[in-house]
């Protein structure tokens, strides 16, 4: 029996009920399966702690209590989500060796649901970057194609998720992190609304724009972990209190009816097999009754060039408390204090997370702040009020995930900014707040994975969810396949 196909969560949770497999030793297949990858999707391994949490699942079973949608789960969280006493470093040698001394929220609630943590997973140093290469710990790769990029800066947990060496992951999404190397895997990752899911206990990277989110193998899945992490925390200031009930409950509703909103600006430049994908998924959304009609959102186009420069101007107040004063890697010879923090973080942070420093501390000078940060918050407001006033008119948006498909690994670019551009789908999301998912679609003609992205008004992730998992449904999962390695039963 593969666990790779058509959600893992419930399935697994079956077995473990029907006693067919302990939670130890489903924790054990998963570890062996880790040992022998060469995905580079993991960076930390956290065996003795997830073979304790199996041990407390079979424990509660053998005694005949009833165990939880997620309990003994095996899964993983992305290298920038604190766990207390294990390694957290973002993926970068600034950090080698920092232990947080608290959890992050959204792992203490699946810790206290009883999810087996295998390990952290590997990611594009302190996020930035679209694949997975700006790690100190080397590129993850791609399971479909282990030559190409597994998309960025989530890549290690959707290659663990994709190449079957975990049932789910955590990541976090400031630009898209979640859902494009969800569309170069051929899986499905939800970026939340900001808000709904605490970044207490996230290392920052851009704190208006990041958030945590569900890295799955299919829609239900997602809805499940997302019904598990969302919700207010006192810990977290910009964290807000959701109406409503869970979103798994609306993942079975008809989208008779549903209006379906095709903004033409986020077709141009798009790769003509990915345009071609999405467009079938169109005419499968017609037949389950719902109606397409394409429109203008002319404001998008501002997104990007927004998007980084805020994101900058963030990053660079967000690192500078990285020192070498307080933890982390401090440089070994220096004079003086001045010297000291120069030489740690010069010899600390990469090449990309340099660039971004560089560039927000620029658009932050006081030359430039009104030309340029400034200008960009004013526009944010304008890219806000036109989404929200195209939503009063569509129920959803349905755009692609990503202009192609997953690239070669270690491609030199003519600049930094031919991959900034492959955010140009994603981060207009990260921009208003609102929530999107990205899910598998077909593949190109190199039978590499394509993602469509589907769009909602804030707080709208159960109809999301929903719509979904009904194109999941209506395509018989198709385009969701899951590598035949990985765990078997």
């Amino acid at each position: 029996m593969d666990l790779g196909k058509r959600g893992a969560i419930k399935k697994i949770n079956k077995l473990l009920t029907d006693k067919e497999i302990s939670c130890k030793e489903l924790t054990n297949r998963y570890i062996e399966e880790i040992e022998k990858s060469d995905l580079n999707a993991y960076v930390i391994m956290c065996e003795d702690n997830a073979l304790k949490s199996a041990e407390k699942v079979d424990k509660k079973i053998s005694l005949g209590e009833k165990i939880g949608v997620l309990e003994g789960i095996p899964m993983t969280l992305k290298d920038n989500i604190s766990t207390t006493g294990i390694e957290t470093k973002c993926c970068s040698k600034i950090l080698e060796g920092y232990k947080p001394i608290y959890n992050a929220t959204a792992w203490e609630l699946l810790q206290n649901k009883g999810a087996v943590l295998l390990g952290k997973t590997n990611m594009d140093e302190f996020a930035m970057g679209s694949a997975c290469e700006n790690s100190c710990m080397g590129r993850a790769k791609n399971p479909h194609d282990k030559s190409r990029v597994t998309g960025g800066s989530s890549g290690g947990g959707a290659a663990a998720v994709s190449g079957n060496l975990a049932a789910y992951a955590l990541g976090s999404d400031t630009g898209g992190s979640i859902r494009q190397p969800a569309s170069f895997c051929g899986i499905v990752g939800l970026k939340p609304t900001y808000g709904s899911v605490s970044r207490y206990g996230l290392i920052a990277y851009a704190s208006s724009f990041d958030q945590i989110g569900p890295i799955a193998q299919t829609a239900e899945d997602a809805a499940i972990i997302f019904d598990a992490i969302c919700g207010h925390d006192s810990k977290d200031s910009t964290s807000v209190k959701i109406e409503g009930g869970p979103s798994y409950n609306e993942i079975n509703n008809s989208i008779k009816g549903l209006k379906i909103g095709i903004p033409k600006e986020y077709y141009d430049g798009v790769n003509e097999e990915v345009k071609s994908s999405i467009e079938k998924a169109m005419k499968v959304y017609e037949s389950l009754g719902a109606k397409i009609e394409y429109f203008s959102l002319p404001e998008v186009k501002y997104s990007l060039p927004v998007y980084y420069i805020l994101v900058c101007a963030e990053a660079a107040s967000n690192l500078a408390r990285f020192d070498g004063v307080r933890y982390g890697y401090r440089t070994e010879n220096y004079k003086d204090i001045n010297e000291m923090m120069c030489k740690t973080r010069s010899e600390g942070f990469g090449a990309e997370v340099k660039r971004r420093i560089l560039l927000g501390n620029y658009v932050l000078s006081s030359g430039y702040y009104d030309a340029y940060y400034k200008k960009a918050q004013d526009l944010r407001k304008v890219i806000a009020n036109a989404f929200n006033g195209a939503f009063e008119k569509f129920d959803v948006f349905l755009t692609p995930t990503s202009p192609f498909t997953a690239f070669e690994a270690g491609k030199e670019y003519g600049s930094p900014t031919e991959i900034y551009l492959a955010d140009i789908c994603t981060a207009p999301v990260n921009t208003v707040g609102i929530p999107g998912i990205s899910v598998p679609c077909g593949f190109d003609s190199k039978n590499l994975p394509i993602g469509m992205q589907i769009l909602g008004a804030k707080f709208s992730e159960a109809k999301l969810l929903n719509v979904a998992h009904q194109y999941e449904i209506a395509t018989n999962y198709e385009n969701n396949k899951c590598l035949e390695t990985g765990v078997r039963l």
